[in-house]
């Protein structure tokens, strides 16, 4: 499944909500969360994945356009059992511990690029 084409980078790539949404409509449904304890959790199932078991294919940087601290990360995460979703957190001063140790030790990131 293609994540980006080159006409919707300007639709969506500027707004955290927009670029949510396209996500979902590319089939990312799943919602997940840092898991008590260490992991990423399935907000749809509750099933705790390791960073072995999961593969970020995409994320998106976004900064509030009248709020500098207003700094969010998007990743677009795939699992080794097929499921498909995303994952919000802060960056910066705001960002989630657990998520960012989590993120460090995900193996498999990968940033898409749109070629104009």
């Amino acid at each position: 499944m293609e994540l980006l084409k080159a006409n919707d980078r300007v639709t969506y790539m500027t707004d955290l909500d927009k670029c949510h949404k396209k996500m979902e409509e590319k089939g990312y449904t799943d919602q997940f969360q840092a898991a008590e304890g260490g992991g990423l959790k399935s907000v749809n199932n509750d099933k705790v994945y390791s960073p072995a078991e999961v593969k970020v294919v995409n994320f998106f940087r976004f900064e509030g356009i009248s709020d500098p601290d207003d700094m969010s990360i998007l990743y677009v995460i795939e699992t080794s059992d097929g499921r498909k979703g995303t994952l919000v957190d802060a960056y910066g001063l705001y960002a989630d511990d657990n998520i960012g140790q989590f993120m460090v030790e995900v193996e498999d990131i990968q940033k898409k690029v749109t070629k104009k």
